[in-house]
């Protein structure tokens, strides 16, 4: 297994990649196999198809192949299951790849494609029709489907079934040649119409497809399905544990089924897992396809989707997302994994590392009448409360700054505990300041709050032990720079979406709020890309990508927790 090193330098190996494994039934089934001699070395794969970005669903499927590998000091196979021409584009591939990189894993030189293998399927799928399990299928999609019968009636078998092992061959041969239209034929295994079991119903090998191949060009018109593919593919890799998820559980009998009736250079097991469910998330790309191109998003990296460029361009650390994995844990049994379990992960891996920083989102003006007019002065910051080694900066403090709308109640209800008329706070790092006067336009808005300041109270407590029960974030008019905000929240407004229809029915329309009169320390002009810093007292923010020299643009990663928005929510229930 080869470490990586993601985007911020950090490197996911040896004792890290051992915190972050969990015990589940996967591994104790590999380590059973271990033991038992029926494994000697663990093969796994990651076998994304590429018609998509990846998302959480994909980072789980991924912390489990990979960390399988490494914690048994196996291999991982990162493998593009490219099947499916009409569907398939290299922007793909290119955005899996470094996907996984991001996450912290590596498939050193074991990147394979199922196209790779299409010589040899072809292969065995005439091995098939020589053997009297696989016939051409001339019967119409629809017909096929009435065919097939339901969970409690047998199917019925095509007529086409009979056909003579000679005939089934010079038609799969002229499939290949390309002599047919899309969907005038297809090939079938044989194997049981009366099946319990709907996959083992004379299954779809191969279907006629006229379609340019990202690798193979116009190589091929025939194109085996993912159930044939897959397990071949698996076999011919030599992969020991195939892990997938639950919804292939049925597919484990044809998995079996063409393993044993082909010659493979290997036997690989298939073992299912849950899928992973959030509230307020979807997780199918079916969805999240249809997002993208309805343009609900701005596309496939838009923070506010669940794929993970989307979350590394919202600031989540590739780590967060691994410790969310590592809390879930690996299952059999499906369950939904509350939203707040990702939002508290993200929260615990940026607290110890994020750079704090002050930030005025909605800025009202602050005139303090008794400093000195015309003078600054220079405040020390610290960059981390907690780490001293983060080192700090230096603010500018002046008699005119901003702080937020939001600290301030003309008529405040009880336990507000900012500004208000004859109430006393604190500037964070700076004085004890006083609200006097409050200053209006026209229309009654506030417009400036006119404040006195204690100049013994200078980074601290007043001199006469006098406490203050709140402490303000600000920035210095003198210095602060323009910035815009996004603010993002959950996609969708309901914990199940589409539970009742159409996921796309159940769309947030306050998904995002754009705020653009903000303003900003000017250090945050020089914020690194992609590196989440918490705005004191509002949530952890990271540089957006389309940010311009000198108009930057912060994504809310996640908020923090705040305390007068539980006491509201407690006084209106």
């Amino acid at each position: 297994m080869v470490a990586s090193e993601t985007a911020t330098g950090e490197k996911v190996t040896g004792d890290s990649a051992a915190a972050e494994a969990g015990r589940d039934f996967i591994r104790d089934i590999v380590q059973a196999d271990l033991d038992a001699g029926r494994a000697t070395a663990v093969v796994t794969r990651f076998p994304p198809e590429p018609n998509g970005f990846l998302h959480l669903g994909h980072a789980k499927s991924i912390c489990l192949n990979f960390g399988i590998a490494r914690d048994f000091a196996g291999q991982c196979h990162l493998r593009f299951d490219d099947t499916n021409p009409i569907k398939e584009e290299q922007l793909f591939i290119d955005a899996i790849q470094r996907d996984v990189r991001w996450l912290g894993f590596d498939w050193g030189e074991h990147l394979y494609y199922a196209s790779d293998y299409f010589e040899q399927l072809y292969a065995w799928a005439e091995h098939l029709i020589r053997n009297g399990l696989a016939y051409v299928d001339d019967t119409p999609p629809e017909a096929m489907r009435s065919q097939r019968g339901t969970l409690t009636e047998p199917g019925q078998n095509s007529p086409d079934r009979y056909r003579s092992v000679d005939e089934n061959l010079d038609l799969f041969r002229r499939m290949r040649a390309g002599e047919f239209a899309n969907g005038a034929r297809v090939l079938r295994a044989k194997i049981d119409m009366a099946s319990g079991n709907m996959n083992l119903r004379d299954p779809v090998l191969y279907r006629i497809l006229h379609t340019p191949h990202p690798r193979t060009g116009d190589a091929w018109s025939i194109y085996p399905t993912y159930d044939f593919a897959h397990g071949q593919s698996d076999a011919i890799e030599h992969i020991t544990h195939s892990v997938c998820t639950l919804e292939f559980e049925d597919h484990r009998p044809l998995y079996d089924w063409l393993i044993e009736n082909l010659p493979v250079p290997s036997r690989p097991r298939q073992y299912e897992f849950a899928r992973l469910n959030v509230s307020y998330t979807v997780l199918s790309k079916r969805h999240l396809t249809r997002l993208v191109n309805d343009r609900h998003v701005t596309g496939w990296d838009d923070p506010r989707m669940p794929t993970l460029a989307g979350m590394r361009r919202r600031g989540v650390p590739a780590a967060a997302l691994r410790e969310f994995i590592r809390r879930v844990g690996v299952a059999r049994a499906y369950s939904t994994v509350d939203v707040a379990m990702l939002d508290s992960a993200i929260r615990d891996t940026l607290n110890p590392l994020a750079s704090r920083r002050m930030a005025v989102l909605r800025p009202l003006k602050l005139i303090i009448d008794n400093y000195p007019e015309g003078q600054t002065e220079t405040l020390q910051a610290r960059n981390h409360p907690d780490n001293p080694d983060a080192g700090s900066r230096l603010l500018t403090f002046g008699r005119e700054l901003y702080v937020e709308q939001d600290d301030f109640m003309e008529n405040p209800p009880k336990k507000f505990y900012r500004l208000s008329p004859g109430k006393e706070v604190r500037l964070r790092y700076g004085y004890f300041v006083t609200c006097r006067e409050v200053v209006k336009d026209s229309t009654g808005t506030v417009t400036a709050l006119r404040c006195t300041y204690d100049p013994a109270s200078k980074g601290g407590n007043a001199p006469d032990g006098r406490k203050v029960q709140a402490t303000l974030h600000w920035v210095a008019a003198a210095d602060a720079a323009p910035a815009e905000v996004r603010l993002y929240a959950h996609l969708f407004n309901r914990p199940d979406p589409g539970a009742d229809g159409d996921a796309l029915a159940d769309l947030n329309p306050d998904s995002l709020q754009l705020l653009t009169g903000c303003l900003v320390e000017p250090t945050l002009l020089q914020a690194p890309m992609g590196e989440a810093v918490q705005f004191e007292r509002t949530g952890y923010f990271a540089l957006d990508p389309g940010s311009q020299p000198g108009r930057p643009v912060f994504n809310r990663t996640v908020g923090l927790r705040d305390t007068w928005a539980r006491v509201q929510a407690a006084v209106s229930s």
